[in-house]
């Protein structure tokens, strides 16, 4: 019999499996007891999905089981049903009692930029039967002219030249945001080369009828009085933070619009040991990204908190930084410290091509 008491390892609650999720569950199962919780069977690699909705093959691709996640931590499928400062609750009833907790639940957005099912078969079988529709459609309307509307007409333009796709927004311009006219400029360009309608300026009178992505056609008309006809539409924005699960002593770090505000070294405001990145959080712009430059502070500091040694880390959050590829070889993009606009052949060569699927080929620790 061994004389060696076993280590101490604190408990790391990490709420939501997702881009930020992830990457902190996987660097802190060497020093803690790390549980994941997350209601999906697969990681979903959502910069991808829109390629996915036009070719099906991607499927496969971009879901990544949680199987060989960790080495030595668990994942407990479930929704977090209430998480304070000492514990996670899920939806079955366990409890999770917690020395750290990780907040990185990210958001909801609409079909097909993610999807809501929880199972992939069942998510695979959206997309197909949405695809299967969107093949037969002649005019499809995307409502939202940000980087998903955009995308997303880049995606069907670049499988069937000849559907028209008209894009509708009730902003003046494009892709709103602190960027720069010459990239709204590039887009514009692009997508009238490829023969997408813009009609911006004036919302819609009336939703359309029939459901998002499901075959059917109609006739809307703007508040200007244009009419759109089409036989398939998708709603291209609406990000909402999925916060709803904070309870007690946690519930005042959230902000009216139910973000979650935060201090420099990303701890929950008020908490020492509540950490929280991403879509929830106050710091910006929706973005796999930065959700992934996040989880390398939250996983450097708790480190450092288990430790004891070392200062803590701060996020510096980058200028305003996008890419947004229409098709594989299109499209345009700005990144920080870089002079101009990021041509279509750098955003193909960065994500338009591959969709980042690679390096989340070795986190999630699979074979393809």
């Amino acid at each position: 019999m061994s004389d060696i008491a076993p280590v101490w390892r604190p408990t790391v609650a990490v709420v939501g499996g997702g881009y930020g999720g992830a990457r902190v569950a996987k660097a802190l199962d060497d020093v803690a007891e790390v549980v994941l919780v997350e209601p999906k069977d697969a990681f979903v690699h959502n910069v991808a999905a829109l390629r996915a909705l036009v070719a099906p093959e991607w499927l496969p691709r971009i879901y990544f089981p949680y199987d060989n996640l960790l080495a030595r931590g668990r994942v407990v499928r479930d929704h977090a049903v209430s998480v304070d400062s000492k514990r996670v609750v899920t939806g079955s009833g366990e409890e999770i009692a917690a020395d750290y907790i990780v907040l990185a639940t990210g958001s909801a957005y609409p079909f097909p930029g993610k999807a809501d099912a929880v199972d992939t078969d069942a998510a695979h079988a959206r997309y197909r039967a949405s695809h299967e529709a969107l093949a037969q459609a002649g005019r499809v309307l995307l409502l939202g002219a940000g980087p998903v509307g955009l995308e997303l007409a880049g995606e069907i333009k670049a499988v069937w030249p000849d559907k028209h796709v008209t894009i509708a927004d009730m902003a003046d311009d494009i892709l709103a945001g602190p960027f720069k006219p010459e990239l709204r400029a590039e887009l514009r360009r692009q997508l009238d080369a490829l023969g997408v309608e813009l009609l911006l300026g004036s919302p819609l009178r009336e939703a359309p009828p029939t459901a998002p992505g499901t075959a059917g056609t109609f006739t809307v008309t703007t508040g200007a009085g244009s009419e759109v006809t089409a036989d398939i539409w998708y709603r291209c924005y609406g990000v909402t933070p999925l916060t709803g699960y904070l309870a007690d002593d946690l519930v005042a770090a959230l902000t009216p619009a139910s973000f979650v505000e935060v201090t420099p070294e990303l701890r929950v405001t008020g908490h020492d040991t509540i950490f929280a990145l991403g879509d929830i959080t106050t710091l910006g712009p929706p973005m796999a990204g930065h959700a992934s430059q996040q989880s390398e502070v939250v996983a450097a500091n708790i480190r450092a908190l288990i430790s004891g040694e070392g200062e803590l880390a701060e996020y510096v959050p980058m200028g305003p930084a996008i890419a947004v590829p229409l098709g594989p070889k299109g499209g345009a993009g700005e990144f920080p410290g870089q002079d101009g606009v990021v041509p279509g052949s750098v955003v193909a060569d960065v994500k338009g091509r591959h969709m980042l699927v690679d390096p989340l080929v070795e986190l999630f620790g699979v074979t393809r």
